[in-house]
């Protein structure tokens, strides 16, 4: 019924048209009316068909012979030169309705072009969006599957190079999986070059094989089972632009884990390397001073005094803390890089974990002096013990080993907000703007800490522990001289947290 429309409103407008000109025809010569006949034909033209153009051509030139043409009401032609006149109206009738037809057609290639170009471009977007290689592939299938209306496959290279099934449109038979279609696939993969059904090569067969190539790289192959029908022009390049745009995406995500590979690698040499250089260095001095304490016990015993025995044991004991502290960071290093290191989360009393902490620096604070400020009411945190005490001692020792003699190191709590913030600050030199910041990157050194020993992990290591508590650490220069490091932890809100401190100053000489 929707085609034989164009034919219903032809008929009838020339019918109405006919009884118009009937009527008032004696006010127009012939020649106008033949001219007013052309306009049912100019309207189907346009928004008709080229079949109804020419369907009105015929029967205005019929009613125009039968109803005005002498002899009236006869399909009879007196004049020869109106039999003239019926062939170029038919002529100029034809001629129009296939340039509207022709326009038309353009028109709805022109918007079929904008709509894949749209649907394109909105297809690249979200390619680009996918960072999973097997999402990607399955997006793909599906893609090329709506626009060809057909099943759709891709074949990528496993580790030895050879083609294999890696993704299929959904509902997808078993084509594609025969050793038939694989020969083709591999024909393609290895000469970059199209083939199967409307290419040049194999043309036999039932389906259509692309090669997924960008900048003379094939990175696996598209396939299309056309089975007996030969794709448009329109819809076989659609399938190239697919093909291309899905090339891109898979050498994006391709060279995208190229490149974190070869950073990790990069990483993972350049940590073997400061790991090697660390340990030959940091490990060489107190491993030596240890060696020749002991062999001087063992060797001449009865020369030294029961002082000096005490100072090479005090000398032996510190070298093997410092190699401890060493190891310990190393380790902890090693365990935040590869992801291993868990959190044993309890709650954790702050008098309890700095209590702690001074013991544990005691033996190598010398001559400096510790000061702890804690007020009335700190609550507890809920943390991993352990590691917060590694924390802690790698932010002390720092502030000891970077502090003269005399001088003093304090350790200031107090809570803000949702926070418990630890403060150590130290009467050290002090760092550069530009430093504050990357110390606490691993195996940095600022330059004016490099004539003191050390590796440069003991603050990463506290980062990457203070961040898996959900907490922050900073460095900011003290008020006169020094730097204060601010390690600020989340609080817990019950009330059972809640411990009772007494205010005051202790100190650990």
């Amino acid at each position: 019924m929707v085609q034989q429309r164009p034919y219903i409103w032809v008929t009838l407008s020339i019918i109405l048209l006919t009884v118009v000109l009937k009527w008032i025809g004696s006010f127009f010569d012939l020649v106008n009316i033949a001219l007013i006949y052309l306009l049912p034909v100019l309207i189907s033209a346009v928004y008709g068909s080229k079949g109804s153009s020419f369907y009105a051509a015929g029967l205005g030139v019929l009613a125009f012979d039968f109803f005005f043409v002498p002899p009236q009401l006869s399909f009879t032609v007196a004049d020869l030169r109106y039999a003239v006149s019926f062939v170029i109206f038919l002529s100029v009738a034809a001629l129009t309705g296939s340039l509207a037809a022709r326009l038309k057609k353009q028109l709805a290639y022109s918007r079929q072009r904008e709509e894949h170009t749209a649907s394109l471009y909105a297809l690249s977007k979200e390619m680009n969006a996918i960072t999973d290689i097997q999402a990607l592939l399955d997006h793909i299938v599906l893609q090329v599957s709506r626009s060809a209306e057909s099943e759709a496959i891709i074949y990528l290279p496993d580790s030895r190079d050879e083609l294999e099934l890696a993704a299929s449109s959904p509902g997808t038979s078993d084509w594609g999986r025969s050793e038939a279609e694989l020969v083709i696939a591999r024909w393609v993969y290895r000469h970059g070059d199209r083939a199967g059904k409307g290419a040049e090569k194999l043309r036999e067969s039932a389906g259509l094989y692309i090669p997924l190539r960008i900048e003379e790289k094939t990175y696996g192959v598209l396939g299309v089972n056309l089975k007996s029908v030969l794709p448009s022009p329109e819809t076989a390049r659609l399938i190239e632009a697919l093909a291309e745009i899905g090339a891109s995406a898979i050498a994006r995500l391709k060279l995208s884990e190229e490149a974190r590979l070869a950073h990790l690698t990069a990483e993972s040499e350049r940590l073997r390397t400061a790991i090697l250089d660390s340990v030959s260095h940091e490990l060489r001095t107190p491993l030596a001073t240890v060696i020749g304490s002991a062999t001087a016990l063992l060797e001449g015993d009865s020369l030294f005094s029961k002082e000096d025995r005490m100072d090479l044991l005090a000398t032996i004991r510190d070298g093997a803390l410092r190699m401890n502290r060493l190891v310990s960071n190393l380790l902890g290093m090693i365990k935040l890089e590869s992801g291993m290191l868990q959190l044993r989360k309890k709650w954790c009393d702050i008098e309890d974990l700095i209590g702690v902490v001074l013991q544990q620096v005691q033996d190598f604070q010398q001559q400096r002096k510790l000061l702890v400020h804690m007020p009335d009411h700190v609550p507890l945190i809920l943390g991993d013990e352990i590691l917060l005490e590694q924390v802690l001692v790698n932010v002390v020792s720092n502030a000891i080993k970077y502090s003269p003699d005399g001088s003093e190191v304090s350790i200031d709590v107090h809570t803000e907000g949702d926070s418990v913030i630890i403060s150590v600050r130290d009467s050290g030199m002090g760092l550069d703007e530009a430093d504050r910041e990357r110390i606490f990157e691993k195996f940095y050194r600022a330059d004016k800490t490099k004539h003191v020993p050390g590796t440069g992990l003991g603050l990463a290591i506290c980062k990457g522990i203070v961040e898996l508590h959900d907490g922050t650490i900073s460095a900011a220069p003290a008020p006169d001289q020094g730097t204060i490091i601010t390690i600020r932890l989340p609080r817990s809100e019950e009330n059972k947290s809640m411990f009772m401190h007494t205010e005051g100053e202790m100190e650990n000489l």
